[in-house]
């Protein structure tokens, strides 16, 4: 397999898509020779507002709405960049997020008032990957991110300090240490949390004075930090999550809550499935291998059945495992198998590729969740038209 090597083009925040503090903010950048097609460098993951700065730089161009104070683009080329369309010159933005425009909408337009933003779903249903580029596409720069876990201190929320300089000159501004909100608030840009409910309640709570009152005192200096316009918050959570640290009434309150719903159908998740699938192996140099489309169906079939506890024409109920069987999971196991087929197998992705994936993803729970996947094999797999050769690659795995 060749290897195409390729100078680093400068995109997003370094190519014009500046932070509003920055001397280069609002100038523009010339769109990519095909904005429908990501940049390639040797970065393994772009930002968004980076792979898709051609994009970005097109809406800019030809979108004549109104703007929110700092927002890079109105909110209506906002939910074009995600929702995907064509441009007057003849322009195509492909689809970020499938799925209802209404909800891509109402949290566009959040953002664009006084109250945060929050991202909830069960895992899998995009949640991280809508608050990236929302943030993109607002700001600029989706890299204002804190990532919440059980350990996430309060620093991070809002402040922490040099020691070194601490201690040798005392509280300075030199010695602080900004938290991504606290520097989104003195830019005017778009902060991200992610996982917010896995965050300790006593960290949480730090962000009521930030959404509430759009300023974070530093009493330690006898000063504060004001948002300026265009600072605003999303956070992500998600359903199963529900008492781990359950949000108080007063932080929820500062939240407008979007719901993100798993696939309506199984078209649309295959869809979303195979535009994912083709930009990981892009970036990952798989090449496009035959038999990804049917296996790929597959794949989302059987996920969708198993999460919904019957077949899809409807006609025999299954049980369902303890995980979540997300979109993000096919998304994982397909890619997985793609690399399978192509550095060990002989150049199609066949069944044999996606089955171990697949059992890895289903079972989880050693006993209950393999005693579940046998009787969806035995039951439904075995009788299926065209699906033998999955069959014996699924008993092959189970046994």
């Amino acid at each position: 397999m060749s290897v195409v090597r390729c100078r680093v083009v400068p995109t997003g925040r370094d190519a014009g898509l500046a932070p509003p503090d920055h001397p280069a903010a609002g100038a523009p950048v010339p769109p990519a020779a095909d904005p429908k097609e990501p940049l390639v460098t040797d970065v393994l993951r772009q930002h968004a507002e980076d792979a898709f700065a051609g994009e970005l730089a097109a809406l800019a161009a030809q979108d004549d709405r109104p703007r929110p104070e700092r927002w890079k683009l109105s909110p209506w080329a906002v939910a074009t960049y995600l929702l995907g369309g064509e441009l007057p010159d003849g322009t195509a933005i492909t689809p970020k997020y499938v799925g209802p425009r209404r909800i891509v909408e109402v949290a566009v337009t959040t953002l664009a008032t006084d109250r945060a933003l929050l991202l909830l779903g069960v895992p899998g249903t995009a949640k991280t990957w809508v608050s990236e580029h929302l943030a993109a596409a607002i700001s600029g720069d989706s890299t204002m991110l804190v990532q919440g876990t059980a350990g996430t201190p309060e620093e991070a929320v809002r402040y922490g300090w040099n020691y070194a300089r601490l201690l040798t000159h005392g509280p300075s501004r030199d010695a602080l240490v900004p938290s991504p909100l606290m520097r989104a608030m003195a830019g005017g840009r778009i902060a991200r949390v992610e996982e917010l409910t896995r965050i300790p309640v006593d960290v949480q709570d730090s962000l009521i004075t930030i959404l509430s009152e759009k300023t974070l005192p530093v009493p330690e200096l006898g000063t504060e930090t004001q948002a300026v316009r265009g600072f605003n918050v999303i956070a992500t959570a998600n359903d199963r999550d529900r008492g781990v640290n359950e949000l108080s009434s007063a932080l929820r309150r500062r939240f407008n809550t979007v719901v993100l719903p798993l696939p309506g159908s199984l078209e649309e998740e295959v869809d979303i499935v195979t535009r994912r699938v083709n930009q990981l192996g892009r970036s990952l140099d798989l090449p496009e291998l035959p038999g990804g489309a049917e296996e790929i169906r597959r794949v989302v079939t059987v996920f969708r059945e198993l999460r919904a506890g019957i077949t899809v024409d409807g006609r025999t109920k299954v049980k369902t495992p303890s995980g979540t069987l997300s979109t993000a999971e096919a998304i994982s196991v397909v890619t997985n198998g793609l690399a399978l087929a192509a550095h060990f197998g002989d150049g199609v992705l066949r069944a044999g590729d996606l089955t171990t994936g697949i059992l890895g993803a289903v079972v989880r729970d050693p006993v209950a969740d393999r005693a579940v996947w046998r009787e969806y094999v035995e039951g439904v797999v075995r009788e299926r038209d065209g699906w033998k050769d999955f069959y014996r690659a699924a008993r092959e795995v189970t046994a």
